[in-house]
């Protein structure tokens, strides 16, 4: 069936997210948008060294600087980068002794991605 582009957006809009996985759990989200203080504070999240924020600041300042190429016989909506947000983790649980104490949504979705997608075994298959 042929679409034209405005049906094929309609239909995206509405339909039901089949092809991947969705896992409502607790997580540590920053707000939407990139700036130099948000930056530090993935760095921080992730216990990076001195060196490593500067390195990361470095490379953000070069963003800025950037201009997106216009592409040849490409048309698109240029994404809006301050809509999004750059970190988002599940939030810090105590270290479990085993797989019955994580949560049973978390396993599932586990479960889910590395039967369907990676056919990775889980650990009570090894």
């Amino acid at each position: 069936m042929a679409y034209t582009e405005e049906e094929l957006k309609k239909e995206l809009e509405t339909k039901e997210y089949e092809y991947g996985f969705y896992t409502d759990i607790e997580s540590d989200t920053f707000p939407v948008g990139l700036s130099e203080e948000i930056v530090r504070k993935i760095s921080e999240k992730k216990e990076e060294p001195e060196w490593m924020t500067q390195w990361r600041l470095n490379a953000y300042r070069s963003w800025l600087e950037m201009t997106e190429p216009d592409w040849a016989n490409v048309t698109y909506k240029k994404p809006d980068l301050q809509s999004i947000s750059y970190y988002s983790a599940p939030k810090k649980q105590a270290k479990y002794e085993s797989l019955d104490q994580v949560d049973p949504e978390l396993l599932e979705t586990f479960n889910t991605v590395s039967y369907t997608h990676l056919t990775l075994p889980t650990n009570r298959e090894v």
